[in-house]
């Protein structure tokens, strides 16, 4: 039974940083992709980060760019999401899934295992 579980959420002050955790069980990380999505209040679930399988060419949504860093510790089964320079728009619950092989990385529809998510509330 595969398991994703999210960490690291909290409330941080504009031009804070924070770091997300997600432990895969049921699942090696290693062996496939996986990404991060954010839904805010009234908004469509949107990519945030994608990682291919084996962890090289990252990708990022425009508005995340320089910021987030997305990566994987193989030997843990944790994805990470780095973020820094958070601003009031990047406030949503953010969630880790595992994408379909050969699909595109930022479309919800791609991914088959979800994580409950972790909130992340950015002040002005």
């Amino acid at each position: 039974q595969v398991q994703l579980v999210e960490s690291g959420g909290g409330s941080v002050q504009a031009g804070g940083s924070l770091r997300l955790s997600c432990v895969a069980s049921g699942y090696t990380i290693s062996s496939g992709a996986m990404g991060w999505f954010r839904q805010a209040p009234g908004k469509e679930r949107e990519g945030v980060a994608g990682i291919p399988t084996g962890g090289g060419g990252t990708l990022y949504a425009d508005s995340v760019k320089g910021r987030f860093t997305i990566s994987q510790d193989n030997t843990k089964n944790t994805l990470y999401l780095q973020m820094n320079s958070l601003k009031p728009d990047d406030t949503g619950m953010y969630y880790c899934a595992i994408r379909n092989r050969y699909t595109t990385w930022d479309q919800a529809r791609n991914y088959n295992y979800w994580g409950q998510g972790t909130q992340v509330t950015v002040s002005s």
